[in-house]
This record gives structure tokens, C-alpha cells and sequence, in this order.
């Protein structure tokens, strides 16, 4: 379990360091995942202690979102002030993502048509 945490721990690093190096605009933990997928790839399989290091972690993923509910209160006044522009992009976005998911499963399932 600990080389297998240690591994997503050097992809995140990696991914981290990759994107600082270069200036890429893509989130360190992203790249990581990618340098992961990659290793994943390579080996054709997902190794079976990799899948349990990482289903123990995402147990523990709503404890990750403490520090950003923490930070929308303590910015609560600063929201409030922006509410309408940040109301106005949720929903383009929402209705963008709908909008999108629903043309490409049109187009994905026109070879299941057949």
C-alpha cells in the first residue's frame, strides 16, 4: 500500500513540477493523473493494491473539501458582491455542459444504431 501511495504522490509531485517548469496551464494534481494514466497504460492493468490505496483515499475525499468550505466563509461578503456574474457563469455552464454531454452521446450513439 505505502509504494503504491508513494507512486500518486511522485505523479502529483511530477505533475507539479512539470507544470512549474514550463508554465503550462494545467493544474499540477491533472498532469499527475495523466503521468499515472500513463504508467497504468504501460502496464495494462490496474495493479490490485494500486485500486485499494486509491478507493482508501477517495473515502477520504469529503474531508478535502473542509478547507474550501472554510475559505467560501470566510469570503462570504466577497461572493455576495460578485453574486450575479458567478450566478450568470454557473448557469451558461450548466447549461453549456448539458448541451455538450447530450450532442456527443448523439454522436457516439450512432454506431450503436447500426
Amino acid at each position: 500500500m505505502l509504494s503504491y501511495l508513494t507512486l500518486i504522490f511522485v505523479c502529483q509531485l511530477l505533475g507539479e513540477l512539470i507544470t512549474g517548469a514550463l508554465a503550462i496551464p494545467v493544474p499540477g494534481p491533472v498532469l499527475g493523473m495523466v503521468l499515472l494514466l500513463g504508467f497504468l497504460v504501460l502496464r495494462r492493468q490496474v495493479p490490485e493494491e494500486l485500486d485499494r490505496t486509491a478507493t482508501g483515499l477517495l473515502g477520504a475525499m469529503s474531508l478535502l473539501f473542509v478547507p474550501a468550505g472554510a475559505g467560501v466563509m470566510m469570503h462570504f461578503r466577497l461572493l455576495g458582491e460578485a453574486l450575479v456574474p458567478l450566478g450568470v457563469a454557473l448557469i451558461l455552464s450548466t447549461v453549456l455542459t448539458i448541451l455538450v454531454t447530450g450532442l456527443m452521446m448523439r454522436w457516439l450513439g450512432k454506431g450503436a444504431e447500426e
